[in-house]
């Protein structure tokens, strides 16, 4: 059965704390974000890893994936190369945190947000700029054993099926995978489209996806700019939407999620699919529906 998990950076504590609220959700895996309140977690070092790593498992709570969301194209190289530096930290450590599996997004050249659209990010230059980060990236991860994966984003990049089919291509990789997220393909001229949107996602990308995450998506009244939920945590946490396409929690939207976990369990019954775009006090809604559904669904 598919098994559902949460992103730990929705729990500011420290790390008990956050490992045990988790637990008494009926969770069974988390996604790592690599911050505690009771932890200096800027450098990283076996103890701290074992650390936490030994923490979640005594909870019974594996950690399924890692956490390394950063901007990768970042126009300001000086910025970029702190970032990459950063990342490829938690790729280094990845194993002694519990998973060999560390997730981003492909990245913007917008200077001004990490989730906004610029226009060199649907240039030739801009794809192939961050093509190469991906493929450096990819081959450090292989030195340590760790499949790197992106996670597509309409203003990224790497947005649609089409360029994350051509990404795929271009680095025929094995540590190389895809993080399963539908709700990031859509736009104003597919949200209408949702169930064939849905199939398309799956009969091209399916083979590519290791892991799954759950919100949802809708189509707001009238442009509402760059939306962020008021909260204690990062800014891809706090992310509701750009422009036209909200993205809150996972059953407050127009995603077809049963439709969803049927293509998603079709060759990954056993996959971690990972809450997320919520507060705190929402999680256990949020869980409720997903559980709701995947029941539904046999898987």
């Amino acid at each position: 059965m598919i098994q559902t998990g949460i992103f730990t950076g929705y729990f500011p504590y420290g790390l008990h704390e956050t490992a045990q609220k988790i637990k008494n959700l009926g969770f069974n895996t988390v996604q790592l974000d690599v911050e505690f309140k009771d932890m200096d977690l800027e450098e990283l070092d076996d103890e701290k890893c074992k650390q936490i790593r030994d923490v979640f498992r005594s909870y019974n709570l594996p950690i399924s994936c890692i956490s390394g969301y950063t901007n990768i194209v970042h126009p300001d190289l000086a910025e970029r190369e702190k970032r990459l530096a950063h990342l490829k930290m938690i790729i280094k450590y990845a194993h002694k945190l519990g998973s060999p599996y560390v997730i981003t997004e492909t990245g913007t050249f917008n200077a001004d947000s990490d989730w906004v659209h610029d226009p060199k990010n649907k240039t030739e230059e801009g794809y192939t700029e961050c093509r190469e980060v991906i493929r450096e990236l990819v081959e450090y991860a292989a030195k340590y054993n760790v499949i790197f994966c992106v996670e597509t984003y309409v203003n990224n990049v790497i947005g649609s099926v089409d360029e994350t089919l051509r990404l795929f291509k271009d680095i025929d990789h094995p540590n190389l995978k895809l993080l399963m997220d539908p709700t990031n393909y859509f736009e104003e001229h597919n949200i209408d489209k949702m169930d064939a949107e849905l199939n398309r996602i799956f009969d091209e990308l399916e083979d590519e996806i290791v892991i799954a995450h759950a919100k949802d998506v809708k189509l707001a009244e009238s442009d509402q700019g760059v939306q962020m939920a008021e909260m204690d945590a990062d800014e891809a946490h706090a992310l509701r939407g750009v422009g036209m396409i909200e993205l809150p929690a996972a059953g407050l939207g127009s995603l077809n999620y049963n439709l969803y976990l049927e293509r998603l369990a079709v060759k990954h019954p056993n996959i971690p699919i990972i809450i997320e775009h919520l507060t705190e006090d929402d999680v256990p809604r949020a869980k409720a529906f997903l559980d709701k559904t995947l029941m539904e669904e046999g898987v």
